[in-house]
Formats: structure tokens, C-alpha cells, sequence
């Protein structure tokens, strides 16, 4: 997939099909629609008054302009009611657009630049939404099915506008949108490996190949130097598995002279779920190798972060390791003394994720200086029981903080919602025989769930966010395409770039 910027009036483009638009209601279209419409003797209205197109979001209309204009079809996409037009919508619709042409093998497209004039989005922000809608509503992960690998061509998508003062601002934001979705996919890519491929070992190898590729510093701890820093919850969770446990360390240095302008995140890394000895069902399990979605996001933050060089200074960290049931696996009852001292008594070994992290972030705050910082993790059914597919779950200790990753995630379309660190949580996850048990019961168990990783956090503003229900997808719908959703990569970069700029 490419997506390219032409200066010219789109009148005048000689292309297969050009993408035009339709809010919802609107019977005498306007902008560069109502000129294509004049050129084709008021079809587009003839078709509107017919009802057979109503603007509807993501409706698809594909005509034959019959020799009237260079373009030879039009297709024009529904963008839906105008008062809630944003950039999601943008990114929506051209991804239905895009996946509709390729179905039809059409392989060359052009596009005017959506949501620039009435919609009022800038030129740069409506083609980043562009690119991000096309590249991501046309990803696939066929590389393990021999009939499809080479089936369809690539398709080459031309934003065409005639100001000429636009085109450096169109061409930045689709390398921006470019920059993001190469991060998104890799995150994908990563969720969708299957664990015998996808090892803690394999993660480490693909953070090395970013931080080559990048020019970052990668540093990655494997089973002797996590013992020998006394990372014994980590070690505890890969401990019933053959595939040894890393810690992987990415490191992006955008405001080397300023060392405190920083932040890190740190991502849940479990290759494969199995629960360990506290087995799961059967059913679903296959899911599990999508565990490390937390890792996984972190790694296609990074690589975008390496590639737009905000000013900023990055720290990337997987706690990456494989949970499964045999005679050297964690049993229920052990009790585990991570890196900070803490005494942990393990309730279930399918509480694992935040074990690996209570490392990790011990690690990044303590060792590596960290004052800010984000974990992300698959990490509870509970958050899938309160807020379903739809959202992440986000709990922190600094409000200003929360509050600057929603909005972020807000401009992004990736939905978070707070849920409360009261302090009876905490009573839950206290244990007769050590420090703290890894589980805290039922009621409240994502909330429970986050206030064990914020008691190996000490003064570092930190948040948490649980991925569970976001991480996977079961159908495509827009950019969103079934399997792995590559959130919260997009929330990522646009704090971290709006950090950067303030």
C-alpha cells in the first residue's frame, strides 16, 4: 500500500476511480463533490434524490463517469452526520473505501483530501487520517497461507489537491500516518505470530532489529542476569517453561541534554498463556498467544517513536516470558521475593502478568531513573466484564497524568476509561503468609489487579493500562481488522509526540 500526494484540480486527474464525499442529509452537494456532480449533469443529486445514496456512514457508491471527466468512476463515501465528523471518521471510511476498490482489483486510486474543507480538519491531520485509514484498513497477516501470500496486488492511493500551499503539509502527515501505522502493524504482526514462532527470545530479536534500525540502544537480560538481579517474580512466571524469560530495554534518545524530559513504557510479554499450573479452558486458549499485546505495543511504539524523532527521551520495556504447566512450573501457595524485596505469595499462576510487570517496573523507576511511567498488559477477564471490547481500562496514581493519556487516546479514537484506585481495593490482595498474593478475588479483580503492580511503583507518576477486551478484534470494521488491533500503539505515540511539543 502506498499513498502519494498529486497537485492538481481534481477535475482534472486521470485516474481509475476517484474518492469523493457525502454527509449525511445533504441533497445539493457542495465543495469538490458538487464539481464532480456538475460535470456529470447532476447524477450524484439525481441518485440522492432516488435515495440511493443517503450519506450514510460508510455507505459506498461507485459510478461510471462515461467519458464526462478524466477520472473514469467516482466513489463516493457516506461520512455520516457532520456534527459528529471528526478524523476516526476519516481514517473509517477510506479504510471501507480502500478495502472495497481492492476487492474490485482495482489497484490505482485517487482521493481528495476528506474532512479539509467543511469538515474543518487541517491539511496535515486530514491526510495523517488518510494514510492511517488506507494503510491499516487494507493490513493483512497471511504469511502462513500459501494461496493468499502473493493473490493481490498493492494498492497505490494519490491524495489530489490544486493549493499548492497544502502539499508540504499533506506530504507530512501521510509520512506521519505512514511512520504510526508501520508501528501499528508491527504490533499486529507480533499478536498474531503464533508462540511457537513468536518466543521471548524471538521479542528480544525483534527489538534488536528496531533499535539496528533506528539507531536506539537496546539492552536485553536474559535468564542469568535477571537472576542475578534478583528478578525472581519474572523468573517465576517462566519458570515451568523451556523458552528462558528476557527483559528487553529499548532506549530512544530524542532529548539526549535533557535526561529528566523522559518517560517509559512497559509492556506485559507473555508469549503464550497457558495459566501454568492453574490451567485455563481449552476453549479460547489459542488467544493466549496474543498475551504479549502489551509487549507487542510497546515495540511498535518504539519503532514509530524512532522514526518521528519527537524531542523526547523514550524507554521501552518488555517483561517478556512464556507461562506454562510442568514439573519446574510455579505452583499455587509458593512464595516469591521479586527484585524490590517484596514477599509474593502466588494464589493462582494465571495471575502472572502483573507478577512479570511488578518486575519490569521495579526495574525501569528504580535501576533505569524513570519519573513517568506506563505499563499496558492483557492482564484481567475482569476488565473485560466491566467495559466489554470497546474501551481500555486506565487506573494511575497522578491525575494529571491519566488525564493527558485519555486525551490522547481520545484524539486517536482508542477509548480509555478510568476506574478508581480506592484504597479497599488494596485490602484484597493481602496474604496471611507474605508481603502480597498475586490475586485479590473476583469483585473488582482489574482494579485489585492494577493496585498489585502500583505496590512495586514508588514515587514515579505511573499509570496502568488493561487491554484485555481491545486487544483482539472479532470482525473488521474501518482501520479495525479481525485479530490483533495493535492498541494502544496510536494513544502511545500521540502522547508521547504531544509531550515532546510541550
Amino acid at each position: 500500500m502506498e499513498v502519494s500526494v498529486f497537485e492538481t484540480d481534481i477535475t482534472h486527474i486521470d485516474t481509475p476511480v476517484l474518492i469523493v464525499n457525502l454527509f449525511k442529509g445533504v441533497t445539493n452537494p457542495g465543495g469538490a463533490t458538487g464539481a464532480v456532480d456538475e460535470l456529470l449533469e447532476k447524477s450524484i443529486t439525481s441518485l440522492i434524490a432516488d435515495k440511493e445514496i443517503t450519506g450514510t456512514k460508510g455507505e459506498l457508491t461507485l459510478i461510471h463517469t462515461l467519458g464526462k471527466m478524466k477520472a473514469k468512476r467516482i466513489l463516493i463515501v457516506g461520512l455520516g452526520e457532520q456534527e459528529s465528523f471528526n478524523q476516526n471518521t476519516v481514517r473509517f471510511v477510506i479504510a471501507e473505501a480502500c478495502r472495497f476498490l481492492k476487492g474490485k482489483g482495482i489497484t490505482t486510486a485517487s482521493t481528495i483530501l476528506h474532512g479539509s474543507g467543511i469538515g474543518q480538519i487541517p491539511p496535515e491531520a486530514a491526510a495523517r487520517s488518510i494514510t492511517e485509514g488506507s494503510l491499516l484498513g487494507l493490513y493483512t497477516f497471511n504469511k502462513y497461507k500459501k494461496e493468499d501470500k502473493n493473490s493481490a496486488e498493492s494498492l497505490h492511493l494519490t491524495i489530489v489537491d490544486n493549493d499548492p500551499a497544502k502539499i508540504p503539509l499533506i506530504t507530512a502527515g501521510i509520512n506521519t500516518g505512514k511512520s504510526i501505522s508501520e508501528g501499528v502493524a508491527l504490533a499486529r504482526d507480533l499478536v498474531n505470530e503464533p508462540a511457537n514462532i513468536l518466543t521471548p527470545e524471538e521479542m528480544a530479536n525483534q527489538a534488536t532489529n528496531i533499535a539496528n534500525r533506528l539507531n536506539m540502544g537496546v539492552t536485553v537480560l536474559d535468564k542469568k542476569q535477571l537472576q542475578h538481579n534478583k528478578m525472581n517474580a519474572l523468573l517465576a512466571v517462566g519458570s515451568g517453561s523451556t523458552q528462558e524469560p528476557r527483559l528487553i530495554i529499548l532506549k530512544y534518545e530524542g532529548d539526549p541534554t535533557n535526561p529528566n524530559n523522559h518517560i517509559a513504557i512497559v509492556g506485559k510479554g507473555i508469549t503464550f498463556d497457558s495459566g501454568g499450573i492453574s490451567l485455563k479452558p481449552a476453549a479460547g486458549m489459542w488467544e493466549m498467544k496474543g498475551d504479549m499485546g502489551g509487549g507487542a505495543a510497546v515495540l511498535g511504539a518504539m519503532q514509530a517513536i524512532g522514526s518521528l524523532k519527537p524531542k523526547i527521551n523514550v524507554i521501552g520495556v518488555v517483561a517478556a516470558a512464556e507461562n506454562m504447566p510442568s514439573g519446574s512450573a510455579v505452583h499455587p501457595g509458593d512464595i516469591i521475593t521479586a527484585m524490590s524485596g517484596t514477599t509474593i505469595e502466588v494464589d493462582n499462576t494465571d495471575a502472572e502478568g502483573r507478577m512479570a510487570l511488578a518486575d519490569a517496573v521495579y526495574y525501569t523507576e528504580k535501576v533505569l531513573g524513570i519519573t513517568k511511567i506506563i505499563d499496558m498488559a492483557t492482564l484481567t477477564g475482569a476488565m473485560i466484564t466491566a467495559l466489554g471490547t470497546v474501551g481500555t481500562g486506565i487506573l494511575g496514581s497522578n491525575q494529571d497524568f491519566v488525564t493527558s493519556i485519555i486525551s490522547a487516546g481520545d484524539n486517536v479514537d482508542e477509548k480509555l476509561w478510568q476506574l478508581p484506585l480506592w484504597e479497599e481495593y488494596k485490602e484484597q490482595n493481602k496474604s496471611t503468609w507474605a508481603d502480597i498474593k498475586n490475586t485479590g478475588g473476583r469483585g473488582g479483580g482489574a482494579i485489585t489487579a492494577a493496585f498489585f503492580i502500583k505496590a512495586f511503583i514508588d514515587k514515579a507518576s505511573w499509570a496502568h493500562l488493561d487491554i484485555a477486551g481491545t486487544f483482539m478484534a472479532k470482525e473488521t470494521k474501518g482501520h479495525v481488522i479481525k485479530g490483533a488491533t495493535g492498541t494502544p500503539v496510536r494513544t502511545l505515540v500521540e502522547l508521547i509526540t504531544n509531550l515532546a511539543a510541550n
